[in-house]
């Protein structure tokens, strides 16, 4: 079960990481900070199966993370043109996944509580540690919708590079903690594209105060 959980979980990681090269990749060419539509396609595969790694190893710091974030890619997807353009069957698969297992949980409060808050292997206090990354690393998502709707247009400000280097240090050091190397490995990756989206957004222009 553990190697399957893995397999799921690096699968995950590479849609992560090739969302992140390609955004770094494509920022780099135009040297200025952009957000490709292909960016949130593999932000929402990524996230999906993000999702059932964390279910299939009892990890709720894992699982909040996702289920925040969810939702905004499908918004950004929508935003940019491309959510119509997928399959009706694979849209209610993408839109209905969150929404069963959250049920499912509900039917299930006492063993859910069990296995996610009462885990042996799980110290409570690495668990509000490793939430505390998640919740910073998943603000930044909600910091980009909202700058994004306000602006009525998909963007990535300087302030969603931030949240992802803070967040992305902390999740690197819970997942030490818990000797987790899909964790580690995934956003180890991630904090050279972070640093380097920031630079390249103070090198294109100097931003305002309403931008950080």
């Amino acid at each position: 079960m553990m190697a399957y959980a893995y397999v799921i979980g690096f699968l995950a990681q590479i849609f992560f990481s090739a969302r992140t090269l390609l955004q770094w990749i494509l920022s780099e060419k135009t040297k200025k900070v952009v957000s490709p539509s292909l960016f949130w396609v593999l932000s929402l595969l990524g996230s999906y199966l993000m999702f059932v790694y964390g279910w299939v190893r009892n990890d709720f710091s894992i699982l909040f993370g996702q289920l925040i974030t969810y939702y905004v890619y499908i918004w950004n997807l929508h935003e940019k043109g491309l959510w119509n353009r997928f399959h009706v069957l694979f849209k209610l698969v993408l839109l209905l996944t969150p929404v069963v297992a959250i049920l499912f949980v509900c039917g299930e409060a006492n063993e859910f509580i069990k296995l996610f808050f009462k885990n042996d292997k799980i110290p409570f206090w690495m668990l509000i540690f490793g939430s505390l990354g998640q919740l910073i690393f998943t603000l930044r998502f909600i910091y980009q919708f909202f700058y994004s709707v306000k602006r009525k247009e998909s963007i990535l400000p300087m302030g969603f590079w931030v949240l992802s280097l803070l967040g992305s240090a902390i999740i690197i050091v819970y997942g030490f903690f818990r000797k987790d190397i899909v964790l580690i490995v995934g956003q180890s990756f991630g904090l050279v594209a972070y640093i380097r989206n920031i630079m390249i957004e103070l090198s294109s222009h100097q931003p305002s105060d309403s931008e950080i």
